[in-house]
């Protein structure tokens, strides 16, 4: 009966863009914790991502379905702000970072000090942010601005990369699944994240623990590759 119910669901969020939790318990003539089972198991086996109380279902190369920027700024804020600043340990005077378009690397960019620092990046709030600095030195990848994201996208990014000698990748993802894979809702963003991954010295992946066992659209790569990993449910290396 659950697998059929779990179908049932799978069916009604591929019908939909995303449908509630109340929804789907009417749909279904189930309780609401029970329609929340549901879901954690389909989370976990990658096939919907869960978001406040809704849920899509996913469907790879499906384009544009991420939250907005402004909406995941204010998704576990006080989270984010705090993984932020244990990410500061790792950031050095004379260091060229490279910051990926997420939330909480905008809250890293809040909290770095006005130090001689390269800092190279594809969003937008991120370079508004570092223009109030002098003493940082930016570099923005440029390209056409998707507003949604608020970063620019370029397809040049491959060019743009060849002189710049990257000591630390910072950024974050949708999610990361069981086998450690992680994940993002749109080509682009994950190609700069593997693009920046494969060039970098080294990386910190910045991960709230709502983004466990979950999955999105396309693949950005393994926790393998990353240097450390930075979460409020471990702050430790994995």
């Amino acid at each position: 009966m659950k697998m059929t119910r779990q179908q049932a669901i799978i069916g009604l969020l591929s019908a939909s863009d995303w449908l509630t939790t109340d929804a789907l318990a009417a749909a279904l003539t189930v309780s609401k914790e029970t329609i929340r089972r549901d879901l954690k198991q389909l989370q976990q086996q990658g096939k919907i991502v869960r978001q406040h109380g809704r849920a899509r279902a996913i469907h790879p190369g499906r384009p544009d379905s991420g939250e907005p920027f402004g909406a995941r700024l204010k998704s576990h804020y006080a989270d984010k702000a705090d993984i932020a600043r244990h990410a500061l340990d790792w950031v050095s005077e004379g260091m060229t970072l490279a910051l990926d378009a997420s939330s909480t690397c905008f809250h890293l960019a809040r909290q770095l000090p006005d130090i001689a620092l390269t800092v190279f990046t594809n969003s937008l709030p991120i370079c508004q942010e570092m223009a109030r600095r002098e003493r940082i030195r930016l570099i923005c990848s440029g390209g056409a601005l998707d507003r949604k994201y608020r970063c620019y996208v370029n397809p040049t990014l491959v060019t743009l990369l060849k002189p710049l000698e990257i000591d630390l990748f910072i950024f974050s993802c949708e999610g990361v699944d069981a086998g450690g894979v992680m994940w993002d809702p749109t080509a682009h963003n994950a190609g700069f994240k593997a693009q920046l991954l494969g060039r970098a010295d080294q990386s910190l992946l910045l991960i709230d623990k709502s983004k466990f066992n979950r999955s999105s659209e396309v693949k950005i790569g393994h926790l393998s590759q990353v240097t450390r990993l930075i979460t409020d449910a471990q702050l430790s290396r994995r």
